[in-house]
Parts: structure tokens; C-alpha cells; sequence
């Protein structure tokens, strides 16, 4: 044993003898080819320049006749297989190449990409000139200011133009340099702080000329104009005549022939501010939100008088060729009657509107409103005033009548979040698209189609407006709806099933249970509202769930009629009474329940908890065949932490709130400067507030957790503003998300920045905590809401049919629990086991969320120096079909 033992140990060491003299072998071989590495490096750099410069001059100088298909396969390998996903760091002043390709419905024109382009670079050597015209609009500030600074960190100059066109034809001291200071403090501001006036000298070819040669002197090619469809095309009229005119002026002698040459053509970009929202193309104009913020004040007001005094009131809102307002404004309100200029009422209105407000009294309501458009018309062209509806109420009814012009007062104001992140994202893209701009561009004009920004070409837009005022004029009403765009018929549509008070005479036997879930937020009761009252008239019997789950579990369960849920659109908080408390611990209780009070579908309203108990529900429909029913989640909480939406009720509400509260802040280091401060805001883990209210605000900084940061982030922060403290600009706006950073608190921070700042700049910390999820519902919540419970009881309808077997409700299908979210354009329904893999339950929050991609705009209108290169290009859509009929 010994010598076999003895022989195995030899032949070991043999073998690892000869591993030894390999590794000797391989390292004489490479100290051998260690001095030709060089060389070999250099052969191989030599032999691929050579090989692209042939490529290169063989597709440029003989001119393949495959080049155009090899540009367009070079789009289609953009980031993400995106053909229209182009980044802002890749841009590049090229030229639009049309494509047929349909995109939900509409003909896009893909913007090519060349070589990356530094976007700090893109306006060197270029001027833009940025002017406010026609009627002001609150957030056309806030577009003002993302034009001027975003045009400086291109590298371009930018120039004010005081007074609109009219400053454009006198120039002079009208037309002066902008730097970055000189917008600062303008985002709070309502109306328009560089002026706008009417200008009949623009009218005239001697008045364009003499502004394009106050143009010309300055060097500027690239146009801005913020107004309406009359302020644009006058701007598209100046474009198209621009060589004319410098030919007028050259034989003048007012311009040199160099001056020309430089100023050979001009870019036009328009950005549409109006209170009306009468610009189709696009989904909300800058200033129409805030509007409808004074309209709702408003009637929130008269709304407490009036049920004082049991009167009717009628509001008279602005809107000359448009019903937006006065349409959202009695979504948002519940009104009773709505006139607006699309849609006259049929004839004999009078009776059906006295037997509205009849029956509304009968019911038990103490109050009615109306809304009227100031352009509402009858079927035959008719003004309908506030008065002629009063006269007619007080004289049949009897009703204590009250009428109500706003007026002007919509205008004014400060301007919303919504508002101030409208202008703020249309001025960016609008000097990108300048920038790009060639002589064949057509010029557009930057709009909003859902939560996306989108380039229409100009003239489009306006001819499809004026298709609108055409089929009015000629009656054809149900097509001046279509064209005013989806959200205006979603919104009409909506309208009509809640002002049809009249149930059916049959009933479907269906009971459909509203529960609400997680914390509560304002926008809540509107959702509830709607789904209870669509509900009662498509027959179904509406049951209110109190306390969230533990309602559901515990029994508390109530039926509501038509009246229960009356005056809820304006109310805060939940009615119903919300829990967080999840299903699973409960599964039996509640499924008992279900089967006791025979409920066959419910909807959740409420934030990552009822996206978290709809999913225990679907996986407990396993073990308990009570449950398979269909079911909705509706994301409702101030967070908008919900897979499946881009936007949750609530969440601009709370977005408003924190919004003010930074101004009134801000105010108060007006006086002793040189004062930074730090906000902490709500969200959990989920920065959206953080984030958006930093671009309203006009925050420095806005820490989140999907954003980690260190302490090198900080020191460059703290930097950049004692730098700050050196400018005209003394005071500073840093947000925290709540959850941000377990280490970097907010007392933390605090401390850091006091520390730093010691002799600079002192700090103060404000925690705002709860008063975010609270106060009245804005506009958009109560719209949103509105819009919401309605659709999800519709769909819920349906689905009710498809499960219907055998003589009962049978669900268990993926696609019978769904979340309704608006995603990008559209209001859809995802099943709740598909969002599954684009959650991060551990932080509550969705893997891909839209929002990020505008945290580069929030650090560069801060002025930090960073490449804005997460944003996507927005692509230009055709509004006309290419069949040719509007």
C-alpha cells in the first residue's frame, strides 16, 4: 500500500513539473510579441480609416443611387428599435424625410439622425427671437423662460421681443438680448411679462418688411411666437414671404447683400397660448388650465351661497368659438345644463331644461347650475345670454335666479403646475425644433397629445380650425365636435350619459360594489360619483363598500341612489372611507360577502394598495370561486406609484399644492436673500411630486430614489449654489422625495447645506407632509375622475356579458381584472397579471416610468451642465388625413 501510495505521489509531482516549464514556454512567447503590439495596433487603425474614407467618398462623391434607403435604415436602428425615438444628445440639424407609415391614425414625419451632435453646441452661431401675441395666457412665462434658458445652454443668442408684433416693427429698445437671469422669478407670474398687443402694422407688407429688416440687423433667423391660430398665421404668412421681403429691402438699400445671404431663410416655431383651447391638434393650449383653476374657485364659491338660498345660478365663461371651458367646467362641477358653441341645443330646450332643474329640486337638491359658453347659440344662430336663460327660468319656475359674468378674471392669476410643465416642455422642444429646422421644414407649431409632445405642421392646425367654425356655420355640429379632437368628444361624450338623469325602466339585476383603497386623495368622491350615476343608467344597482377591504370583509355594505353621491366632484378626501389594509389576511370573510350581497363585479379606487389587493383577489380565484368576478382598479393617490398609468387622480392636486406652497416660500427669501431652501415632499419611494413640482417651481435640485445620489452629487449641488448666490439671483429651491436616500435625510441635508453655506447662504427645511393629500380637487382631478369611474363601469358592463354563462357571472380570465390608466394617448385597460413584471413591489413603485425622461430639463433649466440626452424626439405628425377629407 505504501508504494503504490509512494508512485501516485511521484506521478503528481511529474505532472505539475511539466504545468511548470508551459507557463515558462508561455511567458518567453509573450515577452516575444510584447514590442510588435505596437505595431500590430497601428496596422489595424490604419487599415479601418482606410476602408470608411473609401466607403465615404464612394456614397458621396458618385452618389449611390441606394443612398436614400440607406439613411432610412440608419433610422430604423435608433436606441430602442424607435425609428422616431431620436435623442436629444443625437440631434442634428437635418432634413424631415416624409413616410407613410400610419401611427395611431396619423402620418408621421420621422426626423433623421446623422453623426451625435453635442446639444451645448447645436445654436452656436444662431439667434433666436421669442415674442408673446394676441390675447396673454397664464404659463406663457414658463415657456418664455424654457425658451430663453434652453436656447442659452445650446449656445444659441436669444432676444426678447417686448409688445408682441408690434415691437417686432418698431425693434429699437423692443428687441433686447436675454441672459439668464433676466427670466428669473417668471414662472409664478400670470400673463406675459415681455407684453403682447394687437398690431394692424403687421398686417401690411411695409410693416413685415420693416420687421424683417429689424431681424436681419440683429441676425436672427429663428422665430418663436407664443399666441393663437391668429398670431401663428400671420408668423407662417411673414415665413413664406421672407425671400420677398429681402428683396424688398435690398433695393432699398436697407439691408446689405451679405445680410441677406446670412439671413436667406426663416425658421418659424409656434407655441399655442390660449385660455379657449380653440387651437385643434392639440389636446390642452398653455393657460387653459389654470383658467379653468379661476372658473372652479369660482363656482366652489357661488356654490355655498347658493345652497344657502335654494337658487339657481348661471356662470357665463369665456369661449367665443370654443365650449372647452364651459364643457369642463360642468364635468367638473356637475352641472345641470351646458351651452357651448359645437353643440346647440335641440329645439324646445327651454321645457327639457325647466324639467331638469324641477326634477333636481324634487330630489332634494338645494341649487342648479347652468354654464354658458359667451359664443352659445341656438339651432338657429341665436345668441343664448345669461340672461335670456334667466328671464326664461325665473318667469316659468319661479327660481331665485343669480347670474354671473367672469370675464377677465379667467386670465389672471397665477398659473397652475399643469400650466408651468406645459410651457416649460413646449419652449424646450420648440428651440429644438428651430434648431433642426431647414429651409424645407414646414412650420409647426408644438403641441400636447396626451402626455407626449408632438410637432404638427402649422397650417394644418390652423385650416382644421377653421373646419370647425365652417361646420358650425353650416350646422353640421356633430362633425365640429369630432374635429375639435378626441379629448373634446371624450369629454361631450361623457357629459351626455351624466346629464341623462332618467334610469332605465329595466333593471339588469347586476350589483356592482365601489370600494375605496389606501390613502385617501382628492379626486376620489368625483370617480365615485360618476361610476355610481353611469351605473344606475345602464340598470345596475350601485353598493358602496366603507372602509376599503375591511368594509368588504366586515359587511359594512350599502346600496346608493342617484342623489347619494350628489355635490361629491368638488369634495376632497373619501367619503367612502379608505383603509390600507389588504385582502389576503381576509380572502374568506370577503368572498362570503360577495356571495351574501350577490355582488358580480367591483371597482377599486386607490393607489399601490389596491393595485396589490386587485392582484390577491385575482390569485385567490383559485380557492374561491366567489371571487371570480371582473374587476377595475382605478389609480387614485397623490403618489402615482400605480403600474399601468402615466397619471393617477389625485396626484395633480397634491402637484398644485406643493407648487404654491414653493412660491409662497420663494417669496419670503425675496427680502433677505441669500437663503436656500429644502422642501420635503410626499411620494414614498416614488419621486413624481419631487420631480414635477421642482420644474413648476423652478427648483436647483429635486432628489429621488429612481435617481440615486452621493456625495459628490451633493458637493456639486452645494456648488452650484454658492455660485448662484454670486448672480442677481440670491436664493435657492432644493426638493427631497420623502424616501429618497435612507442616509441623506432631510435633516441631514439640511445640516450639510448650513454647514457649506456658512457665510454665503443660510438654509431653512420645510416638511409639508399631509397637506398634500388634502383640499378640493383641482380641475384636472374632478375631469380625470369624472372621465375614469365612467369608463370603468362601461367597460365593466360589457364584461359582465362576456362572463355571463349558465344563468350566472363566471370571470377568471387575465383579462377580467384590468387597471384602467391613461398611457401616452389613451385611456386603456391592462390586466392587473400583466403589469406584474414592471413592478418593484419591494418600493412600490413601476419599473419604466415616463417622468424620468424630464428630469434632464429640470437640471438644465437650473442651469447645471449636463447633456440632455434622455428626452426623445417629438416626431411631426400630419392632422389632415392623407385621403384628403378633414
Amino acid at each position: 500500500v505504501c508504494v503504490c501510495i509512494w508512485d501516485v505521489f511521484v506521478c503528481v509531482c511529474q505532472i505539475s513539473f511539466c504545468l511548470l516549464e508551459l507557463c515558462v514556454c508561455v511567458l518567453q512567447l509573450s515577452l516575444l510579441l510584447f514590442h510588435w503590439i505596437p505595431h500590430i495596433g497601428l496596422a489595424v487603425f490604419i487599415w479601418q480609416f482606410t476602408h470608411r474614407k473609401i466607403q465615404f467618398d464612394a456614397n458621396h462623391v458618385y452618389g449611390s443611387k441606394d443612398s436614400s434607403s440607406s439613411v432610412e435604415s440608419k433610422s430604423e436602428l435608433c436606441t430602442d428599435g424607435k425609428p422616431t425615438s431620436t435623442k436629444y444628445l443625437d440631434r442634428s440639424p437635418n432634413v424631415l424625410s416624409c413616410s407613410n407609415t400610419l401611427h395611431n391614425g396619423c402620418h408621421l414625419i420621422n426626423m433623421q439622425r446623422s453623426a451625435p451632435v453635442d446639444p451645448t453646441k447645436m445654436g452656436v452661431g444662431k439667434a433666436i427671437a421669442v415674442l408673446t401675441s394676441g390675447g396673454d395666457a397664464q404659463g406663457m412665462n414658463a415657456a418664455v423662460r424654457a425658451t430663453v434658458r434652453v436656447g442659452i445652454y445650446t449656445g444659441a443668442k436669444v432676444y426678447f421681443v417686448h409688445e408682441g408684433y408690434q415691437g417686432l416693427v418698431d425693434g429699437g429698445g423692443n428687441i433686447r438680448q436675454a441672459t439668464w437671469e433676466s427670466v428669473s422669478m417668471m414662472l409664478q407670474l400670470g400673463g406675459t411679462v415681455i407684453g403682447s398687443a394687437r398690431c394692424q402694422d403687421f398686417r401690411s407688407k411695409e410693416g413685415r418688411a420693416k420687421a424683417a429688416c429689424n431681424l436681419v440687423k440683429l441676425g436672427i433667423t429663428n422665430l418663436c411666437v407664443i399666441g393663437g391660430d391668429g398670431s401663428l398665421t400671420g408668423a407662417n404668412e411673414f415665413r413664406s414671404e421672407w425671400s420677398e421681403l429681402l428683396q424688398i429691402l435690398l433695393k432699398a438699400g436697407k439691408i446689405t447683400a451679405e445680410e441677406a445671404k446670412r439671413s436667406s431663410h426663416l425658421n418659424i416655431v409656434g407655441m399655442v397660448g390660449s385660455i379657449d383651447n380653440d387651437f385643434c391638434g392639440t389636446d390642452m393650449t398653455i393657460g387653459t388650465d389654470s383658467a379653468l383653476h379661476r372658473i372652479m374657485e369660482v363656482v366652489d364659491a357661488i356654490t355655498t351661497t347658493a345652497q344657502s338660498h335654494q337658487r339657481a345660478f348661471i356662470l357665463e365663461v369665456m369661449g367665443r368659438h370654443c365650449g372647452y371651458l364651459a364643457l369642463v367646467t360642468a364635468l367638473a362641477c356637475g352641472a345641470d345644463w351646458v351651452f357651448i358653441p359645437e353643440m346647440p341645443p335641440e329645439e324646445g330646450w327651454e321645457d327639457h331644461l325647466c324639467r331638469r332643474l324641477t326634477y333636481q329640486r324634487s330630489i332634494g337638491n338645494r341649487l342648479n347650475v347652468i354654464i354658458v359658453a359667451e359664443g352659445a347659440l341656438d339651432r338657429h344662430g341665436k345668441p343664448i345670454t345669461c340672461d335670456i336663460i334667466k328671464n326664461m327660468v325665473t318667469k316659468k319656475l319661479g327660481f331665485d335666479t343669480r347670474a354671473t359674468i367672469l370675464g377677465h378674471v379667467q386670465r389672471g392669476g397665477t398659473p397652475s403646475a399643469f400650466d408651468r410643465i406645459l410651457g416649460s416642455r413646449m419652449g424646450v422642444e420648440a428651440v429644438m425644433a428651430l434648431l433642426e429646422a431647414t429651409p424645407d421644414t414646414p412650420a409647426c407649431v408644438v403641441s400636447l397629445s396626451g402626455n407626449m409632445a408632438v410637432r404638427l405642421p402649422l397650417m394644418e392646425c390652423v385650416q382644421v380650425t377653421k373646419e370647425v367654425t365652417k361646420a358650425m356655420a353650416e350646422g353640421r355640429f356633430e362633425e365640429a365636435v369630432k374635429l375639435r379632437g378626441k379629448s373634446f368628444e371624450n369629454n361631450w361624450n361623457t357629459y351626455k350619459l351624466l346629464a341623462h338623469v332618467t334610469a332605465r325602466d329595466v333593471k339588469s339585476n347586476i350589483n356592482i360594489a365601489i370600494l375605496n383603497v389606501g390613502a385617501p386623495c382628492a379626486g376620489m368622491n368625483a370617480a365615485v360619483r360618476s361610476a355610481v350615476r353611469i351605473g344606475i343608467l345602464q340598470g345596475h344597482n350601485m353598493l358602496a363598500v366603507h372602509d376599503g377591504f375591511d368594509g368588504l370583509a366586515h359587511g359594512t355594505i350599502e346600496p346608493m341612489a342617484w342623489g347619494y353621491v350628489g355635490g361629491w366632484t368638488g369634495k376632497g378626501g373619501s367619503n367612502l372611507g379608505t383603509k390600507r389594509s389588504l385582502p389576503a389576511s381576509m380572502i374568506e370573510e370577503i368572498s362570503l360577502n360577495i356571495a351574501k350581497f350577490n355582488i358580480h363585479a367591483l371597482v377599486i379606487i386607490g393607489g399601490f394598495e389596491a393595485y396589490v389587493g386587485g392582484l390577491e383577489l385575482v390569485t385567490a380565484r383559485e380557492k374561491y370561486e366567489e371571487l371570480c368576478i371582473p374587476l377595475v382598479v382605478i389609480p387614485a393617490t397623490v403618489s402615482n406609484n400605480v403600474p399601468g398609468s402615466d397619471f393617477s387622480i389625485g396626484a395633480d392636486t397634491a402637484l398644485n399644492t406643493i407648487t404654491t406652497t414653493c412660491d409662497r416660500i420663494k417669496q419670503s427669501a425675496a427680502g433677505t436673500k441669500r437663503r436656500v431652501f429644502l422642501i420635503e415632499t410626499m411620494g414614498g419611494f416614488c419621486g413624481y411630486l419631487a420631480t414635477m413640482a421642482g420644474l413648476a417651481a423652478g427648483a436647483d435640485a429635486a432628489y429621488i430614489y429612481e435617481e440615486p445620489f452621493g456625495i459628490h452629487d451633493l458637493e456639486t449641488n452645494v456648488e452650484h449654489l454658492l455660485e448662484k448666490m454670486k448672480t442677481t439671483v440670491k436664493r435657492g429651491l432644493v426638493l427631497r422625495n420623502e424616501k429618497c436616500n435612507a442616509n441623506y435625510t432631510t435633516d441631514f441635508l439640511f445640516n450639510l447645506y448650513s454647514e457649506e453655506g456658512k457665510g454665503v447662504f443660510d438654509c431653512r427645511k420645510n416638511v409639508l407632509g399631509h397637506m398634500q393629500q388634502g383640499g378640493t380637487p383641482t380641475p384636472f382631478d374632478r375631469n380625470f375622475g369624472t372621465k375614469m369611474g365612467a369608463k370603468a363601469v362601461l367597460w365593466l358592463t360589457d364584461k359582465l356579458k362576456e362572463c355571463y354563462r349558465h344563468g350566472r357571472i363566471f370571470a377568471n380570465t387575465p383579462d377580467s381584472a384590468c387597471v384602467l390608466g391613461m398611457k401616452k394617448r389613451a385611456m386603456i385597460f391592462q390586466p392587473l397579471s400583466d403589469l406584474k413584471e414592471d413592478t418593484d413591489f419591494e418600493h412600490r413603485i413601476p419599473k419604466t416610468q415616463w417622468w424620468l425622461k424630464l428630469r434632464p430639463i429640470l437640471k438644465i433649466l437650473a442651469k447645471y451642465k449636463i447633456n440632455l440626452d434622455t428626452s426623445e424626439t417629438a416626431t411631426m405628425e400630419h392632422v389632415i388625413k392623407k385621403r384628403g377629407t378633414v
